[in-house]
């Protein structure tokens, strides 16, 4: 029988938190409750969630705070939870690494849709590289190697730690030199339709991607300003 998927709830308010792990162990998931950041550090080492609800308004260390340190360690899906719905909070909170934003007061069953959809599309990236066997899907350049089939990224001859979403939007658009696409189409191929969030987490995306990989003489990941993204590649 397959072990329950492990969700840790990081919200001040008991009574919310309380709610939020009855409905998802409904839904037979696996909870743990912290009340704090600091106790919510704890139980990210103790506990091992497969995903984290995270809200923003905590005591002592913020869910900014909490969401840095998390992301600094490991690649835990993090949804955060927020009474603020402002545009700057939802980008400040993707741009730290959270893979969804949730505005309180919400509905549980978009509450436990989001976890479900943000657990199909996260894959963890394996911790020792797995050589490529014939039949991998590898998007090759110089100093740039993409491999979807193991999740690795080579750069500048270098492995690169890379969340799994980083990873396939790099690929899709590499594998697919110099053809432009919308960031609706990247936000449909990478994290598919029933995607709740925006077009602005395609540009946070490619944000941390430009962060860790610098264009070439040859090859860049290139802005379309009106419509989207494309990997060029020049000939030379």
């Amino acid at each position: 029988m397959a072990s329950k998927q492990k969700i840790l709830i990081v919200d001040d308010d008991s009574n919310i938190a309380e709610l939020i792990s009855l409905y998802l162990e409904k839904e037979m998931f696996e909870t743990e409750i912290a009340e704090d950041g600091e106790e919510a550090l704890e139980l990210f080492e103790s506990f091992d969630p497969d995903l984290i609800l995270l809200d923003l308004m905590l005591p002592g260390k913020d869910g900014y705070q909490i969401c840095r340190e998390i992301r600094a360690k490991r690649d835990t899906p993090i949804i955060m939870l927020s009474a603020k719905g402002e545009t700057f909070d939802k980008v400040l909170g993707l741009e730290l690494g959270a893979d969804d934003y949730i505005i309180k007061p919400f509905d549980s069953k978009e509450m436990v849709a989001r976890v479900k959809a943000v657990l199909r599309r996260y894959r963890p990236a394996p911790k020792t590289p797995i050589p490529a066997k014939n039949g991998a899907k590898v998007a090759e350049y110089k100093n740039l190697v993409v491999n979807i089939t193991n999740y690795s990224v080579l750069y500048n001859g270098k492995e690169l730690v890379m969340p799994p979403k980083e990873i396939e939007l790099l690929y899709f658009l590499a594998s697919q030199p110099n053809q432009v696409f919308t960031r609706e189409q990247l936000l449909d191929h990478i994290w598919g339709y029933e995607y709740v969030g925006d077009t602005r987490t395609v540009d946070v995306h490619i944000k941390r991607i430009r962060e860790k990989i610098k264009d070439q003489s040859n090859w860049a990941i290139r802005t379309v300003w009106g419509i989207g993204y494309k990997f060029e590649v020049r000939q030379r």
